[in-house]
């Protein structure tokens, strides 16, 4: 029988070759953004000086809006100053530094995905995007399709994306997932424990078993999936099962390993990919929906589904070939 080390370590070359890959085209977008909402002409006659009066927020399954003043320029600094600190964060903990952990996955042939946050999100990010892709596919063969809804106006669609990780993912995750987990499992009244409880729910609390924390997640991940077509303006019906598994996994994600590693991911499928898109419709003279056809969004497509089957393959060895130290480690 093969070595497991040995074995880890062969897929550990090039999952680790790809996830750094991934990684840079991340930290590429963040100028891409900036570039699309400040020099483009995405909007036509709407750019960064547009005046927004109120958002629309859709949180926890409740659609509201909130009052405001503010240009839409200001508010999307706003959102990628709060990502790339996030981001930042991510590179360099919660243990140690991105690079090290994958350096340490080629040495010993075991991934710590807890080490570092960066490692779980280029690795989820993958896995979500492979199960998607899959998802769709077999939709498509039984005739349904996933519609998105109808955009008024690209430059606004690219804010709201850019908006969504975060509302969405306080709304569904810390409010629905994290608040209660806290209820059950909390032994301290503090408001120090509270907001810890909500940034790590596995870290920070004493969960001693996950039944309660599954079924919730996979709960929510119903509600999550309802949402994306019941809202105002919303997707076709296809979406609902795709939209679902994401929030299983964003749940799972949140609650493994933090709020930071499920807003990065839904970050990644979110402004991530239409930074790219909006930057390759802008320099190439086309639609957006276009853009998610041209051969560079193509090829990033190839890059995260070989990263997805690579990432399940760690997991699975890791699963079967280590001894994991607690029941929640995966």
């Amino acid at each position: 029988m093969q070595n497991p080390n040995k074995l880890l370590q062969g897929i550990g070359i090039p999952h680790s070759a790809i996830l750094s890959v991934m990684f840079g085209m991340m930290f590429l977008s963040f100028p891409l953004g900036t570039y699309v909402m400040f020099n483009s002409e995405l909007g036509d006659d709407i750019n960064f000086e547009y005046p927004i009066n109120q958002f629309e927020v859709f949180v926890a399954g409740i659609g509201f809006s909130i009052p405001i003043e503010v240009e839409i320029g200001d508010a999307f600094i706003f959102l990628w100053s709060t990502y790339i600190i996030l981001f930042t964060i991510a590179m360099f903990g919660p243990k140690e530094g991105f690079l090290k952990t994958l350096s340490s996955f080629l040495s010993r042939g075991k991934i710590k995905m807890d080490a570092n946050y960066m490692v779980a999100v280029t690795t989820w990010f993958s896995i979500l995007i492979l199960i998607s892709a899959i998802i769709n596919f077999i939709q498509e063969i039984f005739g349904v399709s996933t519609i998105p809804p109808p955009v008024k106006n690209d430059l606004l669609q690219f804010f709201y994306v850019s908006l969504a990780p975060i509302t969405e993912e306080i709304g569904f995750r810390v409010i629905l997932i994290g608040i209660p987990l806290f209820a059950l499992y909390s032994n301290r009244a503090s408001i120090g424990h509270f907001f810890k409880g909500l940034w790590h729910p596995s870290t920070n609390l004493q969960i001693y078993e996950s039944r309660r924390a599954i079924i919730l997640i996979i709960i929510v991940a119903v509600f999550f999936g309802l949402s994306h077509i019941i809202s105002g303006e919303s997707w076709s019906n296809g979406k609902f099962v795709q939209a679902t598994v994401s929030g299983i996994i964003l749940g799972w994600l949140y609650f493994r390993y933090g709020f930071i590693s499920a807003i990065l991911v839904h970050w990644g499928t979110n402004y991530f990919i239409f930074s790219y898109a909006s930057f390759i419709s802008e320099i190439s003279f086309i639609s957006v929906e276009d853009a998610f056809s041209h051969s560079l969004i193509n090829t990033m497509e190839i890059i995260f589904l070989i990263s997805g089957v690579l990432s399940i393959s760690v997991l699975l060895a890791n699963y079967f070939y280590s001894k994991p130290k607690t029941s929640l480690e995966v």
